[in-house]
């Protein structure tokens, strides 16, 4: 691959252990690696030998941005009539019948459009929680989506096996068989799944929630995800609700449940924990499990403040989720960051968390929570996902600290992303894909799906 080399960044703000900020700063890579971190002065020299320069002059760069939860799928759900107001389980009830309805062409579909909004506002690593399959529907429609786009891409089989005959929440036409999930589970982690350093795809196992699948089928997966070394991800503590539920059904508080089956360590995270209590706090600060934080998901279906504070504090790996799109209606990962602040701050006071810490957890955060070592920081030796933020934007003039305003008045889209070196996005459009087909496909399969059932 050619060398190409970004200079005179307003600043470079590396996310490293040592919160880097370089004014008038440089990088370049090659092969989809940093070869060279500096001030531009610095790194003069390699001018004449980069195969592309890539002027930065007013903007903020930084790692690209880590999602941590989502459901591509729900793209085509968002704003649902009857939906638009209802807490957790109302919401979930009104929407399963719709997406049992979904054909493979939607789900790839509703993925290409989530993933090309996630690349526009600077994500260049997410992962997606995949749980319904009808129709034909397969793990392989999502990651075949991300191909597409160009994104790093950590897709989970997800599973719902306890329907509401047996005292789940989802109706029974939309939960699958325990072994079945269990073989497609094998075949996609032995099909896709790649444990190498510079991965492009990786695959985690996970079970959808305590409300959806059985007690055995949370131990097995368990079992099966660590025999063949991938994580494991799940809904944890979501809302009052989710937590009565597992009181109800077994017995005690979701993080003890989730300790019982095996679903603590430094290979699982969960998404949501609003509801987690103090101990349960320790027990993931102690064990190093993860937790994917999604602010603007749980305002909009009421489920409360996550205590991301307490978390951090106690040495929680937290990251940033932006939620399926049913929920939050948007996938912008500078909005979470901004969002995760000011909840925290209206919890807690005006010093409860820096803009700095929200733009951590939003890219060196979320990296560590999917276990990614390789991403997340602009150093020498990581991968080249890079971010590059015009902050002479008219949401952005004005700001004096230009960092900060990332988290305060951040720009709506990135001016280029780049994901292990190749450009998806140049010049504030999408790149690596055509916007407009992307659309089309998206509106043709929502037409279908409005159609009378």
């Amino acid at each position: 691959m050619p060398l190409v080399l970004i200079r005179n960044a307003a600043v470079l703000a590396c996310m490293d252990d040592a919160r880097t900020e370089l004014s008038g700063g440089a990088l370049a890579f090659r092969d989809g690696v940093i070869t060279a971190v500096g001030g531009s002065d610095a790194l003069a020299s390699l001018a004449d030998e980069a195969d592309e320069i890539v002027d930065a002059a007013g903007c903020v760069v930084t790692p690209g941005l880590v999602n941590t939860h989502h459901h591509l799928y729900q793209s085509l759900t968002r704003a649902l009539p009857g939906a638009e107001h209802a807490p957790l389980f109302e919401w979930l009830k009104r929407l399963y019948p719709v997406w049992a309805r979904y054909r493979a062409e939607d789900v790839y579909n509703a993925a290409r459009l989530g993933l090309a909004e996630l690349a526009l506002s600077g994500c260049t690593l997410t992962s997606d929680h995949h749980y319904l399959f009808p129709d034909g529907v397969r793990l392989d429609d999502t990651i075949e989506a991300a191909r597409a786009i160009g994104l790093r891409f950590h897709a989970t089989r997800g599973s719902m096996s306890v329907g509401e005959s047996q005292g789940g929440l989802p109706p029974d036409s939309v939960v699958e068989d325990e072994d079945a999930i269990l073989a497609d589970t094998i075949r996609v982690i032995d099909a896709f799944h790649d444990p190498g350093p510079g991965a492009m795809l990786r695959v985690a196992v996970a079970p959808c929630s305590p409300f959806s699948v059985s007690r055995d089928l949370m131990r097995q997966s368990a079992l099966l995800a660590r025999d063949k070394g991938v994580m494991l991800h799940t809904h944890l503590a979501e809302d009052a609700d989710d937590v009565a539920f597992s009181l109800a059904r077994f017995g005690c508080r979701p993080g003890e449940y989730a300790e019982s089956l095996g679903w603590t360590g430094p290979d699982v995270w969960h998404a949501h924990c609003v509801q987690l209590d103090p101990a349960e706090i320790a027990l993931f600060a102690r064990t190093g499990t993860g937790v994917a934080h999604c602010p603007c998901s749980n305002c909009r279906l009421g489920s409360g403040i996550a205590p991301v504070r307490a978390m951090r504090d106690a040495g929680v790996s937290v990251g940033l989720g932006v939620d399926g799109s049913a929920s939050s209606d948007a996938a912008h990962l500078l909005s979470e960051a901004r969002q995760s602040m000011l909840m925290q701050r209206a919890m807690h006071g005006a010093y409860a968390m820096e803009a700095r810490e929200a733009l951590w957890i939003a890219t060196r955060g979320g990296a560590q929570v999917l276990g990614r070592d390789d991403c997340g920081s602009i150093e020498v030796g990581k991968r080249a996902d890079l971010a590059i933020w015009d902050m002479r934007t008219m949401s952005s003039t004005g700001a004096w600290d230009l960092v900060a305003a990332l988290a305060l008045s951040p720009p709506t889209r990135v001016r280029d992303l780049f994901v292990e070196g190749r450009g998806v996005v140049r010049g504030g459009h999408l790149a690596s894909a055509d916007s407009e087909a992307i659309i089309t496909d998206a509106e043709r399969s929502l037409a279908r799906l409005k159609e009378p059932a």
